[in-house]
């Protein structure tokens, strides 16, 4: 039988000196450092008026000691970090509770460029992962440079690590050809699918679009990732293909996707129930993020230029377009690009 635990929201860290610490965190994120002496008398005491929320003395001390704990801590109350997305702030808090978990008691003054490699190479199996822990670490050091407690970022100057990977498949035509020909007109996953491709829509914003977006025969809304950092407009004439699915949905329901209750589909569920359909369909390489990219490599490859299609997808940076057409057909492209130089050499 599992034993009960004494101490419930207790966890223990080992900090750099190879030292076991305790933390109390519960569920609301009231956190607070209990010392070394697990157990001891000083410990309860601490551990009771965390529990009760009262501030004693030891507790204001690790508020105020700076650690890459109590750092990320006050990160979490800064405008930067409130202002964010509550999609874009989950991830986040996944991604620094987790460095809290495994390095909260070190010292920010004391962290340079090898502890932060360091830090990274852990994650070395993972690259994409850690270039996000990367990110987060320059975030939370420029952060510690405003307040005084160091004068220099070690995160800036240490390289990402390179990635292999291309990142999620984009879907060919072969494979949106198969899905479409496996699901019929007028089921969830065939809209889904069309509703995506045609838009170029995240899920995020796919599950919320509805007859309410749709004005003169436009699709309008603006993406939520970039809501809150001035994210432009995204205004597009609805494509044929597209509004031969969307005419067989009432008006009266308030989102394209909803469930059959009414409710609005929820981000994960839609991108599990896609991947699910792809799976059903054979087609076990492709996720709903692979139409986004798909949707890029199409307008690529029709000639349309990296703003045309930023306009579209919703990107504000040409970077990562780029990343996006990657997978577009280069001999198609070419045959384009050949037929542009073509047709201004008659013109000359």
């Amino acid at each position: 039988m599992k034993k009960a635990n004494k101490y419930p929201g207790v966890s223990r860290q080992i900090d750099r000196h190879g030292k076991a610490r305790y933390r109390y965190r519960d569920k609301f994120g009231n956190d607070a450092q209990l010392g070394t002496d697990y157990g001891s008398p000083e410990f309860e005491e601490r551990y009771k008026a965390a529990v009760s929320g009262q501030k004693t003395r030891a507790v204001k001390e690790c508020a105020s000691s700076r650690t890459l704990n109590s750092l990320i801590i006050r990160y979490y109350g800064t405008a930067g970090f409130i202002g964010l997305e509550p999609s874009t702030k989950q991830v986040y808090r996944n991604i620094l509770e987790r460095l809290r978990e495994q390095y909260g008691g070190f010292g920010v003054g004391s962290l340079q460029r090898r502890h932060v490699k360091k830090i990274l190479e852990d994650k070395a199996a993972t690259p994409v992962a850690a270039n996000k822990l990367r990110h987060r670490l320059i975030v939370l050091l420029d952060l510690a440079i405003e307040m005084e407690w160091i004068e220099n970022n070690p995160a800036q100057v240490v390289k990402p690590m390179k990635v292999k990977t291309t990142g999620f498949h984009t879907w060919t035509e072969g494979e949106i050809e198969r899905y479409l020909a496996f699901y019929e007109h007028g089921t969830v996953p065939h809209t889904a699918m069309m509703l995506m491709l045609y838009t170029g829509a995240a899920r995020v914003d796919a599950v919320k679009l509805g007859w309410s977006n749709v004005s003169d025969g436009r699709l309008e809304y603006v993406r939520q990732k970039t809501r809150t950092s001035n994210g432009m407009a995204i205004s597009m004439p609805i494509h044929p293909s597209l509004a031969t699915v969307l005419k067989e949905i009432p008006k009266k329901q308030k989102t394209f996707l909803q469930t059959k209750d009414g409710h609005q589909r929820s981000e994960k569920g839609l991108g599990k129930d896609i991947r699910k359909w792809c799976i059903n369909a054979g087609l076990p390489g492709c996720t709903s993020h692979g139409l986004r990219k798909a949707i890029a490599r199409r307008l690529a490859e029709a000639g349309a230029s990296p703003h045309q299609i930023m306009a579209v997808t919703g990107h504000k940076t040409l970077s990562e377009v780029q990343k996006y057409t990657e997978a577009a057909n280069r001999s198609k492209m070419a045959d384009t690009a050949m037929l542009k130089m073509t047709r201004k050499k008659k013109d000359v």
